[in-house]
């Protein structure tokens, strides 16, 4: 059997696996066993206990469940109901400015727990209702909630760019710092948004009333910002040690978790509740990835040992076309994919054929994966099957539908597109600060 056919047959099976529920962990992982063996025979079943012992070997996957770990503890330390008080102080005066609070609080969010769920489903109860009786409307409030969310894939520490970084080969720290400033672009592209919206159609994020502005002085503005102290100094501790090269970003992840408790502590919510709840969703969270990564491996592996992906590499690296048609077509696979397959999935599959191809192509990995990272942000927020549309429909109030929220996230997936061409044409957006970190 050529290597074009069964090539074909994997495709195909796993796509249909796919479309009958099955978990991806173990669609991969079957569809891995179960060629081998026929390939190869009964002695290829040890390919998944190479792929497991490999991957339970990994020192920089120790960093998953510690970044998990610091994202739970700071989910239930207070600190966000702060934050948003906070947001509210400053911003609300403002036209559009719970929205645009709103942008700011998941910035910060994302730099302190790069889980997406946490922001989302936290924005969701404190920041939605507040719009909505605010007489907000339903698009900007539900759309800024979505955008923002979707920072903390991006921004680090953030749990899927460290298995991008595993899986493709590239430095964890590297990473991390490339998506910060393409971070903050995407953040101030939504927040200008929001602004240039509400000052030209004030109906859609009214301001309060001039006695409601006039509520807070300066003086309490400035006082509020003490709350905001603790999750500064969180970030600094994560990301300047990795930045001036103290720790590793595993090292840093450490470093994280032990701030996170305390803070839970200084807040006086570290209870014996919030730490085994913690733990217990650490837990859950990490052996979903592992599984996945285990069950990815296999399956790649099998793809490689027929010739799988010399024959994706030869095929693309042989059409006459200008490599950034091929970049560009590979961004428009990763989105269709990405209306199938969670993120971790389409890393641990796609990560291993891509790097060869825009590695021969010339593309530095780092830059291309902050674009892949971008492009997994639309992936949260594009219909129909968008993962953060269904956290904050869990969370809405009566009235808001699946509709609204589908209608509200069109022009951040615009603008989300916008950042990533961006970043693509000037390519320092992504490489200054991995370029300059020790």
């Amino acid at each position: 059997m050529n290597i074009e056919i069964i090539a074909l047959i994997m495709f195909i099976s796993l796509v249909v696996l796919l479309f009958t529920g099955l978990p991806l962990a173990f669609v991969l992982g079957g569809l891995a066993l179960v060629l081998s063996y026929f390939l190869w025979g009964a002695n290829s079943m040890m390919l998944v206990a190479v792929q497991t012992w490999g991957v339970m070997n990994s020192y920089f996957l120790v960093a998953v469940p510690l970044y998990v770990f610091m994202a739970n503890i700071l989910q239930r330390s207070g600190i966000i109901e702060e934050m948003f008080e906070v947001m509210q102080i400053w911003f609300g005066p403002l036209r559009g400015g719970l929205a645009i609070g709103t942008i700011v609080i998941c910035t910060i969010m994302a730099a302190m727990t790069g889980i997406v769920g946490a922001a989302v489903a936290t924005m969701g109860i404190l920041s939605l209702p507040a719009m909505l009786n605010r007489k907000y409307d339903k698009r900007i409030a539900l759309g800024s909630i979505c955008a923002g969310g979707t920072l903390g894939i991006l921004i680090p520490p953030s749990v899927i760019t460290i298995v991008y970084a595993v899986t493709a080969g590239v430095s964890i720290g590297k990473m991390f710092m490339g998506g910060i400033l393409p971070g903050l672009l995407l953040s101030g592209l939504f927040i200008t948004y929001i602004g240039i919206r509400c000052w030209l159609q004030p109906e859609l994020g009214p301001a309060p009333s001039k006695d409601e502005r006039a509520k807070y002085s300066l003086v309490d503005k400035f006082m509020a910002l003490k709350s905001i102290i603790l999750p500064v100094l969180l970030i600094i501790g994560v990301l300047g040690s990795i930045y001036a090269g103290i720790a590793t970003p595993t090292e840093a992840a450490g470093i994280g978790s032990l701030g996170a408790i305390i803070c839970a502590a200084i807040h006086r919510t570290l209870t014996w509740k919030n730490l085994s709840e913690s733990v217990l969703e650490t837990g859950k969270i990490t052996a979903m990835i592992l599984w996945i990564t285990i069950g990815a491996r296999c399956f790649i592996s099998v793809f490689s040992a027929v010739g799988g992906d010399d024959l994706v590499r030869d095929f693309i690296t042989g059409l006459a076309v200008n490599r950034w048609i091929i970049m560009i077509c590979i961004q428009l696979i990763l989105v269709a994919l990405g209306l199938f397959l969670d993120e971790i999935g389409i890393i641990l599959l796609c990560v291993p054929i891509f790097i060869p191809i825009i590695t021969e192509l010339g593309f530095d990995p780092v830059w291309f994966g902050i674009l892949f990272l971008i492009n997994a942000q639309m992936d949260y927020i594009t219909p129909p099957f968008g993962y953060t549309l269904f956290y904050l429909k869990g969370v809405a109030p009566e009235g808001v539908t699946m509709g609204d929220i589908y209608r509200s996230v069109i022009p951040f997936v615009i603008i989300q597109a916008i950042g990533l061409a961006l970043c693509m044409i000037f390519p320092q957006i992504i490489l200054w600060l991995p370029n300059m970190m020790k």
